[in-house]
């Protein structure tokens, strides 16, 4: 193990040794995830991380490593939030990157902690190992909760297979999403101990290190060993309009959109019972009764919303319903003080059958925390308009009847382990409508790897119709069945998959990840005690 840095070094020294190894390590980690999938930077990556943790004065310094590595690592990984700073007037676009910079150097601050914990058991390289990844298992599981949470891109997303395959993902149902991130940086310390081992002469230390180099590599292109069935009974059409960003909001193109939403859908004439799926922001109209006459008169069809839902279920025809993203409103009096981001269900008769309202919503997207502070200063959410909108209670299951149980994810709801089902009312699938256009390149290939994620853990099929791509039927097992690229119109015709038996995960939730965790961190003072004596 090379000796740490003196206290004074040059700064020169410190940052060829230091400071940029940690930023670029980082941000090459990142890499391992959509759309680029380069995993072995990923776990070169961690080997770096480990690297300076080891040679670290204390857990200071180690935190410090640890706060650039993710620097680099969120910089990268986030970018295509600069991307949704195009698609509004009130900001310049350039504020995007600004932004993706100061939230970095917040999200940094879970790596930080990571390096900071393992460095208590740096003694002993086979002790770091499991010592770190023992500590981003809990950092990831916080920073998906704290100050609401950001749960994007989790380590673990790099171990995910291409879209016939979930690879070293098929360990979710026993692991979680949070502990396989942990399997992550266990493999990246595979390849640092076998660094470390790069010069021995002795020939068992040899093949020591070529075995922890190969091991992780044949773990990462593991093969599907199991294949769930691809169709049940329940037919559905899945559609994506193909609507794009810069009009999605112009009441000027409402009925045009509306009028390729309905093409697409095209009733069948059987009668058979069929789940149609339109995105988030599908259908512009205010669906709710009960509602003055103004907030009508703006953009629901004929000024009617029970005009509108007939309209909708002569569209999608007998034995039909709809799932679609939509927006109600919630009223004081005749004023609207705020929205909620909801999918209603239609069914033929333009009747409402259920409903369900985004419970995590995407701060500064979705609302302006510290408004009152904030909006002096000319800054304003990234949705258009000028209400916030506010949660719902969370995930439930919606009982549809002939069409099965439905769990709801809105958007970015699914990206959050553990989180996304009613686990008293299991559903038999999840309808995770989106509006991905924000989002560039990057983000949409990212958020579905996250939703295949879910259906992998949980053990259920996950249903994606976005506005303009990627939308997506994914099997329990995580692999994708069917699939509309960007930036198409189109639909998705078929059976929805059926769900497997409730795994670990489902049972447990997020204490499998952290019961893992602790087992990790037991090992990690094992072995170090073990050389202490």
């Amino acid at each position: 193990m090379r000796e740490p840095l003196p206290a004074r070094a040059p700064l020169k020294q410190r940052l060829q040794a230091f400071v940029i190894p940690a930023v670029v390590a980082g941000g090459l980690a990142a890499c391992g995830f959509r759309p680029l999938m380069l995993w072995p930077l990923t776990l070169a990556g961690v080997a770096v991380l480990l690297a300076l943790v080891a040679r670290a004065r204390g857990p200071a310094a180690a935190g410090f490593a640890g706060w650039l590595w993710g620097v680099g690592h969120f910089c990268v990984g986030d970018s295509w939030i600069a991307t949704a700073f195009t698609y509004q007037a009130n900001m310049p676009p350039w504020l995007g990157w600004i932004a993706i910079f100061l939230l970095s150097l917040y999200l940094a601050a879970y790596p930080a902690l990571a390096a900071a914990a393992a460095w208590f058991v740096r003694a002993r390289p086979v002790a770091l190992v499991p010592g770190l990844a023992a500590a981003w298992i809990v950092s990831e599981w916080l920073r998906a909760w704290v100050f609401t949470g950001f749960a994007w891109n989790p380590l673990g997303v790099a171990a995910l297979g291409g879209f016939d395959r979930a690879g070293l993902a098929q360990l979710l149902p026993w692991l979680g999403t949070y502990a396989l991130s942990g399997l992550v940086a266990l493999l990246g310390g595979c390849w640092w101990l076998a660094w470390q081992d790069r010069r021995a002469r002795d020939h068992r230390q040899r093949v020591r290190a070529a075995v922890l180099v190969a091991v992780p590599v044949a773990l990462m292109l593991a093969p599907q060993l199991a294949r769930s069935p691809s169709a049940g009974a329940l037919r559905f059409t899945l559609v994506q309009p193909g609507v794009r960003q810069e009009v999605l909001d112009d009441p000027a193109n409402f009925e045009t959109q509306f009028a390729t939403t309905a093409r697409l859908t095209v009733a069948p004439a059987t009668g058979e019972p069929r789940l149609v799926l339109w995105p988030e922001s599908g259908v512009p109209d205010y669906l709710r009764d009960g509602y003055p006459a103004w907030v009508y008169g703006q953009t629901t069809f004929a000024g009617s919303p029970v005009l509108s839902r007939r309209r909708i279920g002569a569209v999608i025809g007998p034995g039909s319903l709809l799932l679609t993203g939509a927006v109600d409103l919630v009223m004081q009096g005749e004023t609207a003080i705020a929205a909620r981001n909801v999918v209603t269900a239609v069914d033929s008769s333009g009747a409402i059958r259920a409903g369900y309202a985004k419970a995590h919503l995407v701060p500064y997207g979705e609302y302006l925390p510290m408004r009152e502070w904030l909006t002096p200063l000319g800054l304003s959410r990234l949705v258009p308009g000028s209400l916030d909108f506010w949660p719902g209670p969370g995930p439930r299951t919606l009982e549809l009847g002939p069409w099965g149980r439905a769990g709801v994810q809105l958007c970015y709801e699914i990206v959050f382990s553990g989180e996304v089902v009613d686990r008293a009312h299991r559903p038999d699938y999840i309808f995770n409508p989106s509006n991905d256009g924000w989002f560039g390149a990057w983000g949409p290939p990212q958020h579905l790897a996250q939703a295949r994620l879910r259906a992998i853990e949980e053990g259920l099929p996950v249903l994606r119709s976005t506005t303009n791509g990627i939308s997506a039927v994914i099997a329990a097992d995580g692999r994708v069945v069917a699939s509309l690229p960007r930036p198409v119109s189109g639909r998705l015709d078929g059976r929805v998959p059926p769900a497997a038996a409730p795994t670990l995960f489902a049972r447990m939730g997020n204490a499998l990840p952290l019961g893992w965790a602790a087992l990790l961190a037991v090992a990690a003072l094992l072995a170090l005690r073990r050389r202490r004596r």
